[in-house]
């Protein structure tokens, strides 16, 4: 490990709390003779007085349960105290106070691109801040203010989540908590320290084989790492059960992707543990985890609020599918108000309380077949979900010819004739379907696309 990296374990700015056994840690993280060849030090920069309040915010988490009404279109029960607090710091929402819940305006990704300063509150302490990149696949790159006890606080939405499935997190001193993976053809491995678990390390670990030594070497340093838990998109969790670990998590967490259904029991033979299948974004950390014993997507945070509206923003009862809105979370630096996601979905009511289902990322699509007969991609969604995908594309040309480009867990060849067969069923025809490999760039393109214009009602 080079001297600057020790040197930042030493940084008060950067690890204010750090207690011996989290710098061994970190040393073994960095210095592993199987680690990346690009290392890196991130410190968590919380106080012992942030530490406590995390502690606290987490216990809070664990024991407070999601609110619901059995009106779907209803506001929350605190909205009418929040948004007289909104008007008074944040400036898009100055004048709103006291309207109807649904008469309050909706925002778009756009909106917070273009103008995020309107949406952020007036009294933010720039100090802390620290900003988040993100891409997202609407063409609206966006800086996500956040601060440093944000990180903890999500990673109790994670503990939440993994109650869910009978895990709890132990990880503690000279352990590693998590590792975090993904599959990019640059990125440095990243490691920190978890205060809240006894400065459990956290890695942030790239497993594109040119960031190696040598591809075994990924294997064998996850398996020297043992992590506890392991979270990444579909696209890297794939690689990760190709390199032969012996090491066997105790939690898979799948992010920022669907996850297919074969994927996810091709994942659950391979590890012999739960893989969680999140659904979140950027703008509002975890917002709930899928439980096959509700056939659902849980609702996790306590103070975000999920309605369900329809195409021309009005909130929609349960059972009803339509665009997914958000308002509140537990980031204080980018309070969502009715901030469209841009997923569909519907709300329903479960015994394990509120429960989105039939999720379908970004907008509805609808596809044309053969008799004019047309399908939207909630239908080609679960038709393709028993297939071991790590990720798919389906786009259709003008001329009416469809295209599926697909990653797979086997080979796509062995695939293509079922994955026809998938496609074509809601149709009920043949179709003009050509089957191809998903290539590394097609990972940030939309998912369901079409050249077609939409028909003006619902097939």
């Amino acid at each position: 490990m080079n001297s600057v990296n020790d040197k930042q374990l030493f940084s008060r700015r950067q690890f204010p709390v750090l207690s011996r056994a989290g710098r061994d840690t970190a040393r073994r993280l960095l210095g592993h003779p199987n680690a990346p060849l690009s290392r890196e030090v991130c410190g968590h920069r919380l106080t012992r007085r942030d530490v406590w309040r995390a502690r606290w915010r987490q216990w809070q988490v664990m024991h407070t349960d999601v609110p619901w009404s059995v009106d779907a279109t209803a506001p929350p029960p605190w909205a009418d105290e929040w948004l007289h607090q909104l008007a008074r710091t944040v400036p898009a929402a100055r004048g709103l106070a006291g309207r109807p819940w649904a008469d309050v305006p909706l925002v778009s990704r756009a909106d917070l691109s273009y103008a995020l300063h309107l949406h952020t509150p007036e009294n933010l302490p720039r100090d802390r801040l620290l900003w988040l990149a993100t891409r997202g696949t609407t063409g609206h790159p966006l800086n996500v203010p956040s601060l440093p006890s944000l990180a903890a606080e999500e990673h109790a939405y994670r503990r939440r989540a993994l109650r869910h499935f009978g895990v709890e997190p132990r990880a503690g001193a000279g352990q590693v908590g998590m590792v975090q993976l993904l599959f990019q053809k640059h990125g440095a491995m990243v490691a920190s320290l978890n205060p809240i678990q006894r400065d459990c390390g956290i890695v942030k670990l790239n497993l594109h084989p040119e960031g190696w030594r040598s591809p075994g070497d990924r294997a064998l340093y996850i398996d020297a790492m043992a992590p506890e838990l392991v979270s990444g998109d579909p696209v890297s969790l794939a690689e990760l059960a190709g390199l032969g670990l012996k090491h066997r998590p105790r939690a898979i967490l799948s992010t920022s992707m669907a996850l297919h259904e074969g994927l996810r029991r091709e994942l659950e033979w391979r590890f012999r543990c739960p893989v969680l299948d999140m659904y979140g974004m950027n703008e509002s950390g975890p917002i709930g985890v899928f439980d096959p014993k509700v056939d659902g997507f849980v609702l996790l945070q306590p103070r975000l609020h999920v309605e369900i509206v329809d195409a021309a923003g009005r909130p929609l009862p349960y059972g009803q599918f339509g665009e997914i809105v958000l308002s509140g979370g537990f980031n204080p630096c980018l309070p969502l108000l009715r901030y469209r996601t841009g997923d569909h979905a519907l709300l329903a009511l479960s015994p394990r309380g509120p429960v989105l289902r039939s999720l379908v990322g970004r907008e509805l699509v609808r596809y044309r077949g053969p008799g004019g007969r047309w399908v939207d991609n909630t239908a080609l969604s679960q038709a393709l979900a028993p297939f071991p995908l790590v990720r798919f594309t389906l786009h259709q040309q003008a001329d009416g010819q469809l295209v599926l480009r697909a990653a797979a867990m086997e080979p796509l060849a062995n695939l293509a004739p079922r994955l026809r067969e998938a496609v074509e069923a809601p149709f009920g025809a043949t179709l003009p379907l050509t089957i191809e490999p998903l290539v590394a760039d097609d990972n940030q393109r939309r998912q369901f696309t079409s050249d077609l214009s939409e028909p003006d009602t619902p097939c």
